[in-house]
């Protein structure tokens, strides 16, 4: 049913008059006539009354005028939910993110969107990179944070930042202090790593195998937390993304040499789609990132 019929029909009704109703709807009352025969056709129901000297609704055109209006009521607010949601005063965004940017970027980028943002209602949740580009093509999420790589043909992926792995002890280890350590003394070192679950562990073995090092594995786990722990309180290391270890004020980073190569943080979205509470979202993780490089710099 076309909608200018329905407010062709609810015009009639409020004036009485074909005539009033052509006038202020600034149609030709043959026309809106034509219209309104048309609706009835489609509704199969004789609307109006039109025996007298004004036009009437029928018992049907009652009952079709109540749920007219509320549909064009209904309607009229979806018109105005839209504008709220595109100048940001109301939304809601999913967002699925890695492990590894949890412990360092969460807070500060919910904590800034949040306070620029009050009216949009933000879901969260961590994923491995491959349940969050299934849940992005399944539009469970809006937008995901990963890496760069191999990413599902439906999905965009927009660089962020460059992220190392360096070398992670506390400020009581033996090696603190250094900033620099050979890649092939790591066999002689004891480590606690990620698991295989994660990205990250994956990037290491595969370059460790590469540069025929091997590796003193004496604990690992996919708990991040678990090895953030564990390093300040045992003569442990670690090997991390260097944005998770440079935001922790009790750990020392190393400098691998020859280096593990870094890799490429992305936003991920759907392609083609327009959610305007994930782009300003996006636009304040931009910000936030600046601003949390702005202070490692400092340090």
């Amino acid at each position: 049913m076309i909608l200018r019929y329905v407010h062709y029909f609810l015009a009639v009704a409020e004036h009485g008059s074909f005539t009033r109703a052509a006038a202020a709807l600034y149609v030709s009352q043959p026309a809106l006539s034509q219209q309104i025969k048309l609706l009835e056709q489609t509704l199969e129901v004789q609307l109006f009354d039109r025996t007298g000297r004004t036009v009437r609704l029928t018992d049907a055109g009652k009952v079709f005028q109540r749920h007219a209006r509320q549909a064009i009521n209904e309607l009229e607010a979806g018109a105005r939910a839209v504008l709220d949601v595109e100048d940001l005063s109301r939304g809601h965004v999913r967002l699925g993110l890695t492990p590894t940017y949890t412990p360092w970027l969460a807070g500060p980028l919910l904590a800034a969107f949040w306070q620029r943002y009050p009216g949009i209602t933000l879901a969260v949740s961590e994923g491995t990179q491959g349940q969050i580009e299934q849940q992005l093509v399944n539009d469970e999420l809006d937008i995901g944070l990963g890496f760069a790589g191999d990413h599902a043909a439906e999905l965009s992926a927009t660089a962020l930042m460059q992220e190392g792995l360096v070398l992670v002890v506390s400020k009581d280890h033996p090696l603190a202090g250094q900033e620099q350590l050979a890649l092939t003394a790591l066999a002689g070192q004891p480590l606690v790593l990620l698991d295989r679950s994660f990205s990250t562990r994956v990037e290491i073995d595969q370059q460790c195998r590469t540069q025929n090092v091997s590796l003193n594995l004496v604990m690992e786990t996919n708990t991040l937390g678990a090895i953030l722990a564990l390093v300040q309180r045992a003569p442990l290391a670690s090997i991390l993304p260097d944005t998770l270890a440079q935001a922790h004020d009790a750990l020392c980073t190393l400098e691998l040499s020859p280096p593990l190569s870094g890799r490429t943080g992305v936003v991920l979205t759907r392609k083609n789609s327009h959610h305007a509470a994930a782009a300003a979202l996006t636009e304040v993780l931009s910000h936030v990132l600046g601003e949390l490089k702005v202070r490692q710099h400092g340090h």
